[in-house]
C-alpha cells in the first residue's frame, strides 16, 4: 500500500512526531511505500538543522533526517508554515536577505499543493497532530 504522511506536531511539544516516526518505521518493515511525508504546522521543526536537544533527549530531527535519508523519501516542509517559524533554506535565506539557512538537506520547501497531490497519488493519507 502507498502512504502519505502528514505530521503537523511539533517534535518536544508532541507526541505526533514521535508516533509518525514509529509508524512510517513500521510501513517500510512491512513493506509499504510511502510516497510523500509532508510536514505543517508545527511540525515543521523537523526540518531543522539546528536543533540541539540535551543529551538525555531523543533527536527527533535528526532522527526524521537519516530516516529520510536512508529511505531516500520525499519529505516536504510547507514553505509558509516555515518562513512563519523561522526556518529558511538557501533561496529564502537569500531572498529574505537574512543571516543564515537552517532547513535541513534531507527536506525540501514546497506548498500544500505537495500534501494535496500526495494525498491524491496515495492508498492512504494518514495525519498526525492537531
Amino acid at each position: 500500500m502507498n502512504y502519505t504522511i502528514a505530521i503537523y506536531g511539533a517534535p518536544y511539544t508532541s507526541q505526533a512526531c514521535y508516533s509518525a516516526l514509529s509508524f512510517c518505521h513500521a510501513l517500510i518493515a512491512r513493506g509499504h511505500v510511502i510516497s510523500r511525508l509532508f510536514f505543517y504546522q508545527d511540525g515543521v521543526h523537523v526540518g531543522s538543522s539546528l536543533a540541539v536537544p540535551p543529551q538525555d533527549e531523543i533527536n527527533l530531527p535528526a532522527q526524521w533526517q537519516a530516516f529520510i535519508d536512508t529511505h531516500k523519501l520525499d519529505a516536504v516542509v510547507c514553505v509558509a508554515a516555515a518562513l512563519r517559524r523561522g526556518l529558511l533554506n538557501h533561496e529564502e535565506q537569500q531572498r529574505y536577505e537574512k543571516s543564515c539557512a537552517n532547513l535541513s538537506n534531507a527536506t525540501t520547501l514546497s506548498g500544500l499543493g505537495q500534501l494535496i497531490e500526495g494525498a491524491v497519488n496515495s492508498d492512504r493519507l494518514i495525519t498526525f497532530g492537531a
